[in-house]
């Protein structure tokens, strides 16, 4: 069981690199991570990075929706926190998602 721990930690270790006002999708961090059909998984990890500074409000699915906003201590503190960057949202979707999206595998190094 130590893979699960190792890849909770490098996904949000991933997430910590995501730039203020940007956003990116829980399958580009899998993708990244080598692990192309764990989105679910990095989900997980995002979910399990509360109270941390993880900026999981950056992590979205792979449309824009804010899939993960249930998980935040109210219903709408994942948007306020991305309002808060700048970034629009109505109706639980991302405006200008493909504007405001980050790839890891673009951005970063291999």
């Amino acid at each position: 069981m130590e893979e699960k721990p190792n890849f909770f930690k490098n996904a949000q270790d991933v997430a910590r690199l995501i730039p203020k006002g940007r956003v990116t999708s829980y399958g580009a961090i899998a993708k990244y991570l080598g692990s192309v059909k764990s989105a679910r998984m990095v989900g997980w990890a995002m979910n399990a990075s509360k109270n941390t500074d993880v900026p999981a409000h950056r992590v979205v699915n792979r449309v824009g929706l804010l899939s993960g906003e249930k998980h935040f201590s109210t219903p709408t503190e994942m948007q306020l926190l991305l309002e808060n960057e700048g970034i629009n949202v109505q109706n639980q979707q991302i405006q200008n998602f493909k504007e405001l999206f980050w790839d890891p595998n673009v951005e970063l190094e291999p």
